[in-house]
């Protein structure tokens, strides 16, 4: 886990000021200065652009993820593995641009009752998920060289930053909506061209077709692979884009800015952990590779680990607020507090089962994946037909969190019974009591000092300032100092002696 924690420190790092920004940005700046049905727009825009991003990828993310270890010869050129991928991007590109102009009505009549305003804008989805795409294959091949900073940078950091420039612009009422909008969609094009560039200038990226030399019988072996795991790849990211498509159309735009706010302020937990399996992925390869079972198991539980106490650390510094927190946005955001709660459960236990979905998908064993991934689709679209009507947003948060806690213990549950690869430890039940003894103090506390509307700004911010104490000194501290979770102790003392040794000299 060496280079695992070292490269997911400075990720991290980037992501936490990628993550101020992402708060700034989403929980003050959108919902100060967009309306509910604004945000709704754009957050559909950008989630259908991802959307059609993981549909014109053609499976290539994952055959990086799989196969780059074989292939990364550095004097060979990699046997031209990335031009490879980036003509069957190209392909796929053309293949739904040409699909999306065919069905256009078919896809405008969805949303024309509940949501008319999207299609107006429902072009802005193929620039944006042309974007998406070549920066998720450029990411993945730098992943696959050990270069992680400056795509989490450009991601994290920098397309924040124009978003934040945008909105002020527009706050400023220098420019108007429809430009604030189309400015936002372009920016998604800049990512990925940097990357270009970045690969281009390092010869990693060739335009001839003659430096493709992967012999033919390996060709067929990753279009095989290519393909199976775009039909799997796809319906992931249709469960992630279903929740607000469905949304849009059944309830309208309002809902969805509401909902896909709560979606991004819970994805913005999964920051660190993302960092980690950004530098795990190409480590598991590499190991599944090497047949090493018994270190694909360390990085297992060791990740599990430091997954549990992150997601717990998020759930109790998110959720324990949250009257106070959602006081300080506009009043209709409170119908997203049930959703904010089914999510974070979720993704609590998606962060323990660690590193499942990278282990499977780069397993022999890969394509019973596509099975869960199955379930994971038709029980979300089951249950949020079904809730919807009934519940609206909330009943697709209980669907959501639900269905992903099921989908990861199946999963979990399968790969132990084919590798005997288990992400569970005796000694991740510590952390988790101690979670349980902060909640138990949280909630006996409350009775004595209950949340009020009507007390004054300055003592709900006392208020949030005092739980988040607690989560501290109850939770981080003695998990941390008493070493309670091994994974996220070490983490935190590497950190501070890179901060002693490069800022304060000791």
């Amino acid at each position: 886990m060496g280079v695992v924690k070292k490269d997911a420190l400075r990720t991290t790092l980037i992501s936490y000021t990628g993550l101020v920004l992402g708060y700034i940005n989403k929980a003050f700046l959108f919902i100060i200065f967009l309306s509910t049905i604004e945000i709704g727009l754009v957050n559909l825009l950008t989630t259908t652009g991802l959307l059609f991003a993981q549909l014109s990828n053609l499976g290539s993310i994952y055959v990086t993820w799989r196969f780059f270890p074989f292939f990364r010869n550095e004097a060979k050129k990699h046997y031209g593995f990335l031009l490879f991928n980036v003509l069957l991007v190209c392909l796929g590109i053309l293949i739904f641009t040409t699909l999306y102009w065919v069905f256009k009505e078919e896809i405008g009549a969805y949303f024309h009752e509940k949501s008319p305003l999207f299609n107006r804008y429902a072009w802005w989805v193929i620039p944006v998920g042309i974007g998406n795409v070549f920066f998720m294959l450029f990411e993945n091949h730098m992943r696959g060289l050990f270069k992680n900073i400056l795509p989490v940078f450009l991601q994290d950091i920098g397309l924040r930053v124009v978003t934040t420039l945008l909105l002020v612009v527009y706050a400023l009422k220098l420019i108007s909506f429809e430009s604030f909008l189309t400015a936002l969609m372009v920016s998604n094009l800049l990512p990925a061209l940097v990357l270009a560039g970045y690969l281009i200038y390092h010869k990693e990226l060739h335009y001839s077709l003659k430096h493709i030399t992967i012999p033919k019988r390996f060709r067929r072996i990753l279009l095989s692979f290519s393909a199976f795991s775009y039909v799997n790849t796809l319906a992931t990211m249709v469960v992630v884009t279903m929740d607000a498509v469905m949304i849009g159309g059944m309830i309208g735009l309002a809902a969805t800015g509401i909902y896909t706010t709560m979606v991004q302020v819970t994805s913005a937990v999964l920051i660190p952990f993302r960092a980690m399996t950004r530098v795990s992925s190409p480590i598991v390869a590499k190991l599944w590779k090497e047949k090493d079972m018994k270190g694909l198991q360390e990085i297992y539980q060791k990740s599990s680990g430091a997954g549990l106490f992150i997601g717990l650390l998020s759930f109790l510094g998110l959720w324990l607020p949250v009257h106070e927190l959602f006081y300080f946005l506009k009043p209709e955001f409170s119908a997203g507090i049930p959703v904010l709660f089914f999510l974070l459960l979720g993704r609590v236990v998606d962060m323990y089962c660690g590193l499942n979905g990278v282990i499977f998908a780069t397993s022999r064993k890969y394509k019973y994946d596509l099975l869960f991934t199955v379930f994971l689709c038709v029980g979300i679209y089951g249950l949020n037909k079904l809730l919807i009507p009934r519940y609206g947003i909330a009943g697709v948060g209980f669907a959501t969190g639900f269905i992903f806690v099921f989908y990861n213990v199946a999963r979990s549950m399968y790969i132990y019974w084919a590798y005997r690869l288990n992400p569970f430890h005796w000694g991740h039940l510590k952390p988790l009591l101690v979670c349980l003894g902060v909640l138990a103090i949280y909630y006996g506390a409350i009775q004595m000092f209950p949340f009020s509307a009507e007390s004054t700004t300055i003592y709900k911010l006392l208020r949030i300032g005092c739980i988040e104490a607690l989560v501290f000194i109850g939770f981080v501290f003695p998990v941390l100092r008493f070493n309670l979770e091994p994974e996220a102790s070490g983490y935190a003392r590497s950190f501070m002696e890179n901060i002693k040794r490069r800022y304060l000299k000791l």
